[in-house]
Order: structure tokens, then C-alpha cells, then sequence
């Protein structure tokens, strides 16, 4: 099942605040998340312009319009976090606004319809409520209500959504199965290198950091390409993560250029192997720097067309690609 032609993947984890909610304020963090959201125009009209292709990742609370939507389609059984601070329930009445023209921090209605409009952009899940698969507390049967109510939600919009990404990369056998058997085709999965495994928060290792931080400018772990007969988890496909887009950074400014070229030798290296190059980030991390991010972001644009021009490198979405496993 090898891919001759290697595969150009993109997947955003689009969150708002609902994301960083229990680690920032919007007065910490306000600001990136409105740089964000005007962030995800320009990059849908990157995409446009290189014929670039890019799964969305949404969480299920920005389809809704108002408080009153958010309400009516409340959990039933919601995630008992020990840590209360993961859960955005505990005082969603005091944080929400009214709609989004009030809270444009917690609301995305138009964003989520401006996404659905887009030809090249498939939407995807984040589950429902940025739910915590590794937490203490959850459980399968709440994690199964998130997702069905993520899954409903998306329905009332003809969305039918087949991917799914999890919120900080936590993932758990068994709920892959659930995801399987309410008609999810492929979820993101971590880089094969130890340095990516996932953890819950509080067991996130310093040094594990500090190496992840370092092989975004060096490589430390590889390439992290794979062939597509790579992807098999029993029966949900695993279109694991290559590399996460890294923010801009004034501080780090002298090390960009060994940033963007560590991620544009991995594409290089997919497409002449015919392996899969999977790049991700959050809109919010556009969302200060961002004509800096941008033009980051135009470099790995440009140098796909390049590699589409000389190898037949093709991008594809996580839908689509796990479409075109499935067919063979």
C-alpha cells in the first residue's frame, strides 16, 4: 500500500479559549485568541492560493450562536474532572457571554460557517466540550456523550463528520473503538518518538519539553514520515502527527530559519519517499506575530508547490486521506 507520490497533510486544532481556558485568562491571553480568529482568513486564503488542503478540528461549542443554544445542548452526563478547573462547566454560566458579537473569545459561529463554506477545508472534530481523555475523573460513558453530542451538533449544519483530533493529544485505547463505532474513519496520533507520548497535564516531564522544543530546530526524533500501510490501529486509521508549526518567537528569532528548514527537509524527505508529512498548530498561535507567523507559514506553502511540481507531492486532508487508505 505504498504511496508513490508522498502526501502533504495540515490539521489546525481550532478552539478559542475553550483550549488554554484552565492555564489562561482572556486577560492573559485575549488578545491571541482575537489575533487568531482574524488569523484563520488569512491562512484559509494561503490555502487557497497554493491549492493546499487542511482539516479543521473544531470544538463542538463553536457551532452554537448564543448562550441559549449553548444551554439546550448542555451534556447529560458531563466529565467529573478531579482537577474542576478542566471542566468548562463549572462556571460557564459566570464566563459566557451572550453570543459572539459580546464574547468573541468563546464563541465562533461565524468562523465554523465561514470554514464549512470552504471547498478546499474539511471540518473536523475536537470533541465536543475540548474533553480530556487522560484526566482523572472522565470516563468512557461521559467521553461517549461528548462525542455524540459533537457528532449531533455538527449534523444540524449536513456536516458529517469522519476525523476526529483530541484535545493536548490524549488518547486512550478504548475510546478509539467508541470513535470507530459511531463512524470515525482516522483520529491525529502522536510522533513514534518517546518525547511525544502523551501524558495528563500535571505528568507533562520538563526534560520531555525541553526535547520537544529542541527537535522543532534540530533533528532529534526524525523525519516522523510514514508510509500509509504505517497508519492501521486496528480498525480507526492513525494519521499521526509529524511535527507541530511552532509559534513565533521574538526571543528565539535567530533560530526561525532552522525552524522553517527542519520542517521543509521532512517534506522533502516525504516526498521522495512517498510517505506521509503531517503538520499541525492552533489558530491562537497565529494569533500575536502574525504577519511573522504568515510568512512562516507561506514559506512551507512555497516550498510544497515546489515539491507538488517536482514529485507529484499531494495534500490532501485527514479525510481524505483516510478515504483513499480505505479504497485500496
Amino acid at each position: 500500500m505504498h504511496n508513490s507520490n508522498g502526501t502533504f497533510v495540515i490539521s489546525l486544532d481550532y478552539e478559542l479559549m475553550w483550549g488554554v481556558r484552565d492555564k489562561r485568562s482572556v486577560e492573559t491571553y485575549g488578545d491571541a485568541i482575537l489575533g487568531g480568529r482574524n488569523a484563520i482568513v488569512n491562512m484559509v486564503e494561503l490555502f487557497r492560493k497554493y491549492n493546499v488542503r487542511a482539516s479543521f478540528a473544531t470544538v463542538g461549542f463553536l457551532f452554537h450562536k448564543d448562550k441559549d443554544e449553548f444551554f439546550k445542548s448542555s451534556l447529560h452526563n458531563k466529565p467529573d474532572y478531579s482537577n474542576k478547573k478542566l471542566s468548562p462547566f463549572q462556571s460557564m454560566e459566570e464566563e459566557l457571554g451572550e453570543d459572539e458579537c459580546d464574547d468573541p473569545y468563546h464563541y465562533g459561529w461565524s468562523l465554523t460557517q465561514f470554514l464549512l463554506k470552504q471547498p478546499h477545508i474539511e471540518v473536523s472534530t475536537h470533541t465536543y466540550s475540548h474533553y480530556y481523555c487522560l484526566e482523572e475523573g472522565q470516563d468512557i460513558l461521559s467521553f461517549e456523550n461528548d462525542i455524540k453530542t459533537a457528532l449531533e451538533t455538527a449534523k444540524k449544519y449536513n456536516l458529517n463528520i469522519e476525523t476526529i483530533i483530541f484535545p493536548r493529544n490524549q488518547i486512550q485505547k478504548e475510546y478509539l473503538d467508541l470513535c470507530y463505532n459511531l463512524g470515525l474513519l482516522a483520529y491525529r496520533g502522536t510522533e513514534k518518538s518517546i518525547i511525544y507520548k502523551s501524558n495528563p497535564d500535571n505528568k507533562q516531564h520538563i526534560i520531555k519539553r525541553g526535547f520537544r522544543l529542541l527537535d522543532a530546530y534540530f533533528n532529534i526524533s526524525g523525519h516522523n514520515t510514514y508510509t500509509i500501510d504505517d497508519q492501521y490501529n486496528d480498525k480507526i486509521l492513525n494519521i499521526r502527527s509529524s511535527s507541530f508549526l511552532r509559534p513565533y518567537s521574538k526571543r528565539l528569532s535567530f533560530l526561525e530559519n532552522l525552524k522553517i528548514e527542519r520542517i521543509k527537509k521532512s517534506m522533502s524527505y516525504a516526498a521522495k519517499n512517498g510517505e506521509v508529512y503531517h503538520l499541525w498548530w492552533h489558530p491562537h498561535n497565529f494569533g500575536r506575530n502574525k504577519s511573522e507567523n504568515l510568512n512562516n507559514l507561506r514559506k512551507i506553502l512555497e516550498h510544497y508547490i515546489l515539491l507538488n511540481n517536482t514529485y507529484n507531492f499531494e495534500s490532501l486532508t485527514m479525510k481524505d486521506l483516510a478515504n483513499r487508505i480505505l479504497e485500496k
